[in-house]
């Protein structure tokens, strides 16, 4: 497989997490979700849990497994996150390693296809599902206005470096 599809994913949306409904779920055949969390689910700076991430959860757990894989190494932080939305976690995660990603596809005990890795970064999140086989979902990032320059410039390079290695990133 090409570095280009290996770094396209097969929905952008184009907006935050909370735009993923069941309807979109089911429409993809899914039965389970691995979620990356920083800017994915919360700033990365912040550790508490929004009303509409909490309600978010609520609902999609109605439709699908849900499982946090974080690359922070930081697990009282991932740790915290996870018992607040009472999911499971592993932190430390390394993507677009595959290691402990796999971990989590393996305790979901559902089949890969069936799962997608949700996440806000095209050279861990989607390249890591990509290359477990998993459907991938790249979202807008969830960002600190006194963050977000330095995390918009590395985005912006992972689109364009994406794209001149031949990635289709357009809205779906």
């Amino acid at each position: 497989m090409s570095w280009g599809k290996l770094l396209e994913p097969d929905l952008v949306l184009g907006s935050s997490v909370l735009t993923i409904t069941p309807e979109l779920i089911q429409q993809h055949h899914l039965k389970g979700l691995v979620l990356d969390v920083d800017e994915t689910l919360v700033p990365i700076n912040q550790d508490h849990i929004s009303d509409e991430l909490q309600q978010w959860v609520s609902e999609i757990r109605q439709v699908a497994s849900l499982w946090l894989v974080s690359n922070n190494v930081i697990s009282a932080r991932i740790a915290r996150i996870g018992d607040a939305l009472n999911l499971p976690y592993i932190a430390g995660a390394a993507k677009p390693s595959r290691r402990k990603l796999r971990q989590a596809v393996e305790q979901m005990q559902l089949p890969v296809e069936q799962l997608a890795m949700v996440g806000d970064r095209l050279f861990t999140d989607v390249l890591a599902g990509n290359r477990l086989g998993m459907f991938t979902i790249l979202v807008e990032p969830l960002v600190d206005p006194a963050e977000g320059l330095g995390m918009a410039r590395l985005r912006s390079f992972e689109v364009w470096f994406s794209q001149v290695l031949g990635a289709t990133l357009t809205h779906k």
